[in-house]
């Protein structure tokens, strides 16, 4: 049986670059090793399946070529998008069903975004093991961090381990050691790395950024929603950016480079984030078919 597969790129910065997904808009009746397998033959770094739901406007899931995962930002906003250029759901509050629940989604003239829930953290000190082994994974000393910054576990639905860097050099240069990564993202229930720098490509933008899972298969990613919210959580609540609105690059520094920018709206009670949004605009690139 031949599947038809949406490659669409999301959080374009402009009208380029962005980080591809594949869509599969039709997925009711499929397996989850027909998923995963399909996955496996596109090849990118998550692939969507869109089937549907009694309590959202889709039931969405998500795989990358090793296994499913809960949430996946780039994929979410690609769908979404998708959807609304077919003209499939209109503009304003949806939602998406997923194997972690519901989330609410919001479409807004060429833009989607994905609903992620408040903050917690786990903060590292130094002298932890974990925070050293973090630098040795990314082959750096402790003086490359950023002022004021600690290496930080952050969960807005799913965990990554956010770390600053002073540089943006540094960052550019760095030389992940992927098996290293891998520990320690499974000891820490990790999607993976995401490492940042204030320094920015585009003037006004909030950080410049890079992603790497390889627990989930993916060395580097271009662009990663679930990951945007945590590193937006963690500038307002940890380093003191007092703004509401975030925009995050990804992807500059990637080789090579597929510039990414996302959008972080978070929400407020009484100064503690209550919810946030990530989003962007995403562009179909191509369609491919594949067998199962």
């Amino acid at each position: 049986m031949q599947l038809e597969v949406q490659i669409v790129n999301a959080f374009i910065d402009g009208a380029r670059g962005g980080n591809p997904a594949g869509v599969v808009l039709q997925a009711d009746g499929l397996t989850t090793e027909q998923k995963l397998a399909v996955a496996q033959q596109v090849g990118l770094s998550e692939t969507a399946f869109v089937s549907a739901s009694d309590v959202a406007t889709i039931k969405l899931e998500f795989f990358t070529p090793t296994r499913q995962i809960a949430h996946c930002g780039h994929a979410t906003i690609a769908t979404f998008s998708l959807l609304r250029q077919l003209k499939r759901v209109p503009a304003g509050q949806l939602s998406k069903e997923t194997i972690d629940g519901l989330r609410e989604i919001i479409v807004a003239d060429d833009q989607a975004f994905m609903q992620q829930v408040a903050p917690r953290y786990q903060q590292f000190e130094l002298s932890d093991s974990i925070a050293q082994q973090a630098l040795q994974s990314l082959n750096l000393g402790s003086d490359a961090l950023l002022s004021g910054s600690l290496p930080t576990l952050v969960n807005t639905g799913n965990s990554f381990l956010i770390i600053g860097l002073a540089s943006e050099q540094t960052l550019a240069e760095l030389q992940p050691n992927f098996v290293q990564i891998q520990h320690i993202s499974e000891q820490l229930d990790l999607i993976g790395y995401y490492v940042f720098t204030p320094a920015t490509k585009q003037a006004g933008r909030s950080a410049g950024t890079r992603m790497f899972a390889p627990r989930y298969g993916i060395r580097e990613e271009a662009g990663t929603g679930m990951a945007a919210g945590p590193l937006a959580c963690y500038l307002y609540d940890k380093l003191g950016l007092q703004q509401t609105n975030f925009l995050i690059e990804q992807g500059w520094l990637m080789q090579p480079a597929s510039p990414s920018v996302i959008e972080v709206q978070i929400k407020l009670a009484d100064g503690a984030i209550q919810s946030l949004l990530a989003g962007g605009q995403a562009k179909v690139m191509q369609t491919l078919e594949v067998e199962i």
